[in-house]
């Protein structure tokens, strides 16, 4: 069973896209109509925009949506996923190739979501950091030790490779802590804020309302969520686990574990770059390992 899975900020370059651009007519058309619905050139900024364009809340969301949708319908009839995941945001794109909403609903509210989130990230100074080589249960237990500040697990990447999220202190403080709990990395990354934490509930109520007033379809193969990794298909089930996802962890390791227990046999990574492939490895790897420790 073939499953196709949509990355998320951070896959950004300058220059993604252009060759799709100019070498398909379905996505010069796609483009577009992105830059109309959009209000300015976006197409403009991804194919020769700078990095600082590209880091842009209001450009980089959007841009990585518009890179998988059109991508992934410029594969024609060699897009035939059996089920679909994306990661943060790339659960939009993941939404529209698999058929539970429109392209034109998907872009708006994309943008919609990158706006609310640049105005929650402005509110109060907020960070994440990638937490390498330290056991999940370990970094959450210090995430909740930690009371005069808020960090919490914000994305569940992989075995062994844990993001969390919250106000710069909290970060900064469970990263010495964790460090000297024996992480092997410990990392603070350049992102505009905390997402996938509770200082994003401004940005969650704001963008409830615009994905109550969406249209959604029941999809043509199941989508396998960011809140619970689980697959759904129900329109309303959907929509209620999108307006979490934005104060809720990416449970992308649960997520993957969940996809390949229920039969994918290979996945395909549609966007930029391929960090999720990476990812998928080694989820891969640590349950062929916890298999070869059963006992019958």
């Amino acid at each position: 069973m073939k499953a196709y899975v949509f990355p998320g900020q951070g896959a950004q370059y300058v220059g993604m896209g252009k060759d799709l651009y100019e070498n398909s007519a379905v996505a010069k058309e796609l483009f577009e109509q992105a830059n109309e619905i959009l209000g300015f050139r976006i197409s403009d900024m991804m194919f020769t925009g700078t990095e600082e364009d590209m880091k842009k809340t209001k450009v980089t969301q959007p841009s990585i949506f518009l890179h998988s949708v059109i991508l992934a319908k410029t594969m024609g009839e060699n897009f035939q996923p059996a089920m679909v995941a994306g990661h943060s945001v790339g659960e939009y794109a993941a939404l529209v190739t698999a058929g539970a909403m429109t392209f034109e609903d998907g872009l708006r509210l994309v943008s919609k979501r990158a706006m609310a989130m640049q105005k929650a990230c402005d509110a109060v100074p907020s960070t994440m950091a990638a937490i390498i080589g330290l056991e999940d249960k370990v970094i959450e237990q210090v995430c909740e030790d930690i009371t005069d500040e808020l960090v919490v697990a914000a994305n569940y990447n992989c075995p062994g490779q844990l993001v969390i999220s919250g106000t710069m202190p909290g970060v900064e403080k469970a990263c010495q802590i964790l460090t000297e709990k024996g992480a092997k990395r410990a990392v603070v990354l350049r992102v505009a804020g905390a997402f996938h934490s509770p200082l994003m509930e401004p940005a969650r109520a704001e963008l409830a309302e615009a994905i109550e007033a969406t249209t959604f379809a029941t999809p043509f193969c199941p989508i396998y969520q960011n809140v619970g990794g689980k697959p759904h298909t129900n329109p309303k089930i959907i929509k209620n686990n999108l307006v979490k996802q934005l104060i809720a962890p990416v449970m992308w390791t649960q997520t993957m574990m969940n996809m390949i227990n229920d039969g994918a046999t290979s996945f395909t990574e549609v966007g930029p770059g391929k960090v999720l492939q990476g990812l998928v490895k080694k989820v891969e790897r640590q349950m062929l390992a916890e298999s070869a420790t059963v006992e019958f």
